[in-house]
């Protein structure tokens, strides 16, 4: 399993597992809050009946040393025999009953605890106040909490563990395709690209000894036939690429620098008969030092031929095609600009995906062209855009992060400019 799958793989792993691990947390997390919760209200509904029966018979079955009896009859207070608690009774609640003749419940938080308040006046005149410390029942409640959350603590170690190998498990057969998929692709790249040479070759040469006899039947038909393997041996190309980049994504650290000045030099002088041939004006503007990028020289050489061949494609006789290169800081930008047919830029997402067709592609080939150019540039840290009008060109757009040049090239690379340069005049 190479670099990009296992990076895949690993992400999916972890989603999976994270995902496991929040929804038994989640049950967790809801078991207890239930749990605690009916433990409260069962308390309070306790308290409440507890209170009630204390101020309708002037006792209460609770402990005593957490539950007292005032009675007042409009004079003084009865406070029992119990001592009561700092602050109580509550004088204000004993008067305002006595005058309204309303029942008043309390709750006061004092004196580290929580006191339960009932006063209530009874059918004699005599004005009953039951208080019930809850100090015991918050104490149930805190070591209630202080076990969910061990036992959430420990639930959500197990979780996890259990999403990591549910992760581990669900993903393996995903692992284990991408890795047949990757395998088969670069071995029937491999099977295919003998044989469709040897077609190639063939027909090349039946093709010459139709034209030294004559035939222009079978000339016509032999250079379809060279045509069809030409795109054959271009398809097989770009899904070897494909796969080799799947395996080794190009990594900055570990790649050579790259003169991206003399590779697009290279590849419009390479371009320029074609365009010479078909009427189309080829600008070229380049800077006059290297312009170096990490990465895989012969993928790099493929974008920039790519670009320029998509554009010759598009463009009619008579247009225009500029390429500029330039560096941007920590990046260099490399534009192809051409005044063809051109895209609506509603699809200049959708030009990138493989084996898109758009209207209009006339001589464009069919495989994986714009796609491949994608995984290239961003298998290189790299951003590709495409603008475009129809019938008023496009313009492609590629990112990818810049070094810093090397000395020993700077020569080569001013030669290789001023060649370029010949060719494009002429």
């Amino acid at each position: 399993m190479e670099l990009v799958e296992q990076a895949m793989v690993r992400r999916a792993r972890l989603r999976i597992g994270l995902l496991v691990g929040l929804a038994i947390g989640g049950l967790l997390l809801s078991a207890g809050g239930i749990s605690y919760a009916v433990l409260v209200r069962s308390q309070e509904a306790q308290i409440q009946r507890e209170l009630a029966w204390g101020t309708s018979h002037a006792v209460i079955a609770g402990p005593p040393a957490c539950s007292w009896i005032f009675q007042y009859d409009g004079k003084t207070v009865d406070t029992g025999v119990n001592p009561p608690p700092p602050g109580f009774p509550l004088a204000g609640a004993l008067s305002a009953v006595a005058a309204t003749g309303r029942t008043e419940i309390d709750a006061v938080t004092r004196n580290g605890t929580t006191y339960h308040v009932r006063t209530e006046s009874r059918d004699d005149g005599m004005v009953v106040q039951a208080v019930f410390d809850a100090r015991f029942q918050l104490s149930d409640r805190r070591h209630l909490l202080l076990a969910f959350s061990l036992a959430a603590a420990v639930g959500l170690l197990v979780a996890v563990l259990t999403g990591a190998l549910v992760g581990r498990r669900a993903v393996a057969p995903l692992a284990e395709a991408l890795t047949r998929q990757r395998r088969f692709i670069a071995d029937a790249s491999h099977e295919l690209r003998t044989p469709i040479a040897q077609v190639h070759i063939r027909a090349q040469l039946m093709a010459r000894r139709a034209r030294s006899g004559g035939n222009a039947v079978h000339l016509e038909d032999l250079d379809r036939l060279i045509g069809g393997t030409r795109r054959l041996g271009e398809i097989v190309d770009d899904l070897l690429l494909s796969a080799q980049l799947a395996a080794a994504p190009a990594d900055r650290r570990t790649y050579p620098p790259v003169d991206l000045t003399g590779l697009v030099g290279a590849a419009v002088a390479a371009e320029a008969d074609r365009a010479a041939e078909r009427q189309i004006t080829l600008t070229v503007d380049l800077p006059g030092d290297p312009l170096p990028v990490s990465g895989v020289e012969s993928a790099l050489r493929r974008v920039a031929g790519e670009l320029l061949a998509n554009a010759l494609a598009h463009t009619p006789p008579g247009g225009r095609i500029d390429v500029s290169l330039r560096a941007g800081g920590d990046y260099a930008e490399f534009v192809v600009a051409d005044t063809g047919d051109g895209f609506d830029q509603a699809d200049a997402r959708r030009i990138f995906d493989r084996f898109h067709r758009g209207g209009g592609s006339g001589e464009h080939r069919f495989g994986l062209g714009l796609a491949l150019l994608q995984e290239v540039v961003t298998s290189h840290r790299g951003t590709i855009e495409a603008e475009g009008r129809p019938h008023q060109g496009a313009v492609f757009t590629v990112r990818l992060p810049a070094t810093r040049p090397p000395r020993a090239t700077e020569r080569v690379s001013a030669i290789r400019r001023l060649r370029v340069r010949q060719l494009v005049e002429r």
